[in-house]
């Protein structure tokens, strides 16, 4: 890593206050200070002038499916990091499915570590899982660093980390709850996706039919229930349905822990434009009309909804079924790793909100939602020189073979987007410029969860 004292100037430096004119001083990899705009830089600093382009704190992106060990054909350390670098992301939370073994176990921890160790081009942590079975399993885990455990409710799409029934997923709160583990989940009710329509072939309309909102908003009904009932953290992953807003606005007045994502497919993709037979839109909970995504976005606004993360959940071509565009065959996932700050950029701009916003929504809440709030998501003395340098103003096409993740499949192929990332860095060495990487060698660390400040 980069050791000699520098100075990143920039008329529009993203701080907790604020956006401002300041120049931010780092040194060993840590800011050190963020001074006025035109003060001298250090003696012996080195000067990066960034201009009128935007200095963000560097994204956390708190969902990703990374797949490796065991599905590396899908996506792969390696390929999921460069691509996170090349999108201003610098930190990511692996989940806890689709690689083989599932992150179950401390045994299977391990494994994990060892597929990342030295293949990681951004900080990288890991979920656990909370699977039938595994209640046991959750302390050691803990204690073993990871950021919290996630489970479904429903089947996972692999046999191998199946859903947890109402008793289960009581038992594993009640696991949780004495030593203040979180338990984050994929909330949809399956008696509901059960009884809803199924309709296999190549219109969208059908498959939205087979995932109602109610689905979520009973299942979140539950698990709110749960909360309330064991004193537990839950946090609900990507939220598509807007009508569950209320409910989780009403849990947290009443003092359940409570807190909530959504993704960026979510805020810039809607229903009414998916065409007919392109799974590459298909995830679950699915993308829905435009009306449900403008009430998203005024639960961003005004902070009901806590971060924005990609949920990058990448396939190969053939599992997308795009030789015969049918939903009901295909691999629900969004590949946006890359893309999302400038995808959500792109609509916020349009609806009035600022960098602030971003950085709020996409590395303050995300780091915070993981513990990792004292070192990442903010451009502040004493935290990690992560940035991510954006060109607000600047469009590009977006075109998948230059992308790095593996599979060059993304529902925003051909998109005109608004934010260019100029650059990544990560504890103040340059590692992405202009969308490719800039270093030789995987700059990245592993990273486990922060002891807990107590509460008072």
């Amino acid at each position: 890593m980069e050791e000699q004292e520098q100075v990143l100037r920039s008329t529009r430096v993203v701080t907790p206050e604020g956006e401002r004119a300041a120049s931010v001083v780092v040194a060993g990899g840590t800011i050190t200070a963020v001074l006025a705009h035109d003060a001298p830089p250090p003696a012996g600093a080195r000067l990066t002038d960034l201009g009128d382009d935007v200095l963000l704190p560097g994204l956390v992106d708190t969902h990703v499916h990374v797949n490796d060990p065991g599905r590396a054909e899908w996506e792969g350390f390696g390929t999921a990091t460069a691509a996170a670098a090349a999108g201003g992301i610098t930190t990511v939370v692996d989940m806890p499915l689709n690689s083989i073994p599932p992150t179950t176990t401390t045994a299977h921890l391990e494994v994990k570590r060892a597929a990342a160790r030295g293949r990681v081009h951004v900080d990288t942590g890991f979920w656990g899982g909370a699977v039938p079975g595994n209640a046991g399993d959750l302390r050691p885990l803990h204690d073993a660093g990871v950021f919290g455990f996630k489970c479904f409710l429903l089947h996972s799409g692999v046999d191998e980390f199946p859903q947890l029934n109402s008793d289960e997923l009581g038992a594993a709160l009640a696991e949780l709850a004495p030593f203040d583990g979180l338990l984050i989940v994929h909330a949809e009710d399956p008696l509901l996706i059960e009884a809803a329509p199924r309709r296999p072939g190549p219109r969208y309309a059908d498959f939205l039919a087979s995932r109602p909102q109610a689905a979520e908003d009973t299942a979140i009904a539950g698990l709110i229930a749960l909360a309330r009932r064991f004193g537990a953290r839950i946090h609900i992953l990507h939220l598509s349905s807007a009508s569950a807003l209320p409910l989780i606005g009403a849990a947290r007045r009443d003092g359940v822990r409570v807190t909530v994502e959504t993704c960026p497919h979510f805020l810039t993709l809607t229903a009414e434009e998916v065409p007919d037979g392109a799974t590459e839109f298909k995830c679950c909970p699915p993308i829905r009309e435009a009306a449900n995504q403008d009430a998203l976005w005024r639960a961003l606004a005004d902070g009901t909804i806590d971060c924005v993360v990609s949920d990058h959940s990448p396939s190969t071509a053939d599992l997308k079924a795009r030789d015969t565009g049918d939903f009901a065959a295909a691999w629900g996932g969004i590949s946006s790793l890359q893309l999302g700050l400038s995808a959500v950029w792109t609509e916020a701009r349009k609806r009035g909100h600022t960098p602030a916003d971003l950085a709020r929504w996409m590395s303050a809440g995300p780091a915070a939602l993981a513990g990792l709030d004292g070192t990442k998501g903010a451009i502040a003395p004493g935290h990690d020189a992560d940035f991510a340098v954006l060109a607000p103003e600047e469009t590009f096409t977006v075109e998948p073979r230059r992308l790095l993740h593996r599979n060059p499949l993304t529902a925003y192929a051909g998109r005109t987007l608004h934010g260019v990332v100029r650059a990544t860095y990560l504890r103040g060495e340059m590692i992405a410029r202009n969308g490719v990487l800039a270093v030789s060698e995987p700059a990245g660390r592993l990273l486990t969860r922060p002891a807990p400040v107590p509460r008072t």
